[in-house]
């Protein structure tokens, strides 16, 4: 019994490291809904624009170059996270008969279960453990263009869009850019001066505070009360079932601690703050995605510190 109330104790006392931990980033979220005022919806649009084509792509390139990469961790990073979108995909994919009858605005909601948070991921690393967020960063580099690449095929195959069309799409996105380069970068060991690296540091730094501020201008807070069953197994492939089988599967297979991390934490993350930006570029309903979003931004207030604690203690 004692050995029992000791462990609960810990795990209690971890929990609360944790949520201090997340607390300054949920906080910043939270002054974005109340600033939501304080700028026209075209403003903070521009934000949203500036991150997705700047600030973001600079903290990318940043974290994957800013140490040596081994091709060993390339190949067993990268797969492991395809496997992971590949899941929430096929997970996703069996709500097809509570979701919208237009396929176009089902593939909007459907991208939402295997697209993730990449501010989010930079802000959980380092509570879980700073010398990860090189790792996360090759997962995140790894997985931006299948991501991008499942999304926007799925739009379009409800869409009108021509495969070079989506190609094109695809190829000119930002966060692949980015997340080539610094792979590219880091693979060959070449070291950045200093001053050449640092205006991309600099920037790095600006993405994570806007993007949080944004998301929290933009959010839906009161999405919870529309929670129907379509969004809610959506949202609970997102947040729980994959990771949840990603975590039970590193179990199984004894995947080495910090690969694990880094594997369970990427599954958990919620869905991706500009997935309403694509689905609105192909004609999808844009609430909906909206929708989704916030929900599944708000629960991970929840569920994110759940895992990082299992985490803590599994592994």
């Amino acid at each position: 019994m004692v050995c029992g109330n000791g462990l609960a104790m810990e795990g209690k006392m971890i929990f609360a490291v944790i949520l201090m931990g997340l607390l300054p980033s949920f906080l910043m979220v939270g002054l974005g809904g109340l600033l939501r005022n304080r700028l026209k919806p075209e403003a903070w649009l521009g934000l949203d624009r500036l991150n997705f084509e700047v600030l973001f792509p600079a903290l990318l390139f940043f974290a994957a170059c800013n140490r040596p990469i081994a091709w060993s961790d390339l190949i067993r990073i990268g797969p492991a996270v395809w496997a992971i979108l590949l899941l929430a995909l096929l997970l996703g994919l069996t709500t097809r008969r509570l979701g919208p009858k237009r396929f176009l605005d089902f593939a909007g909601a459907w991208q939402t279960t295997w697209r993730f948070n990449t501010a989010l991921a930079f802000v959980a690393v380092p509570v879980l453990n700073p010398g990860l967020v090189g790792s996360m960063a090759v997962a995140v580099g790894m997985a931006v263009p299948v991501a991008n690449i499942l999304a926007v095929s799925a739009l379009s195959r409800g869409g009108n869009l021509s495969l070079s069309a989506t190609l094109l799409k695809v190829a000119s996105n930002p966060f692949l850019i980015a997340s080539l380069a610094g792979v590219a970068v880091g693979l060959s060991g070449y070291r950045i001066p200093a001053p050449i690296l640092a205006p991309a540091q600099m920037l790095a730094q600006a993405a994570i505070p806007i993007a949080l501020l944004s998301i929290g201008a933009t959010m839906n807070w009161q999405a919870l009360a529309r929670l129907d069953r379509f969004n809610g197994y959506l949202c609970l492939v997102r947040l729980v079932l994959t990771p949840a089988l990603v975590f039970l599967t590193c179990w199984i297979l004894s995947i080495p601690a910090d690969l694990a991390a880094v594997l369970i934490l990427f599954a958990a993350l919620p869905t991706a703050s500009a997935a309403h930006v694509l689905a609105s570029g192909f004609g999808a309903d844009r609430i909906l995605v909206a929708t989704l979003i916030a929900q599944s931004t708000l629960l991970a207030a929840l569920t994110l510190p759940l895992w990082i604690l299992a985490l803590k203690l599994v592994f």
